[in-house]
């Protein structure tokens, strides 16, 4: 099951695409309350979107941006496009979903 949910919506040439992402976005920063150790760093740094085969936007994230990221943006568009989001994280682990725009 993928951490990512992925909607996008046509309004005219215009798609609206909104994803919420797992992920527990940990800074390195906060310290663990049963063992006062440090929580080791882990967070998505990198997202890219396409759709069909051309990018229509890319992100690099650092460890602020909060615990399960909400992220929305438009581009010109049409429906059935498809819509692809894939992240890589700071532990070299990805995911990615796919929708069609409609």
């Amino acid at each position: 099951m993928s951490s990512i949910k992925l909607k996008a919506k046509v309004e005219g040439d215009t798609v609206e695409v909104k994803a919420l992402m797992t992920h527990p976005m940990e800074t390195g920063q906060r310290k663990d309350k049963k063992t006062g150790e440090l929580v080791p760093a882990h967070w998505i740094k990198e997202i890219i979107v396409t759709a069909g085969d051309k990018t229509v936007m890319t992100a690099n994230w650092g460890a602020s941006v909060s615990k399960n990221p909400y992220l929305a943006f438009s581009y010109k568009g049409k429906a059935g496009d498809k819509i692809k989001l894939s992240w890589t994280d700071s532990k070299g682990e990805k995911d990615a979903a796919e929708v069609d725009a409609a």
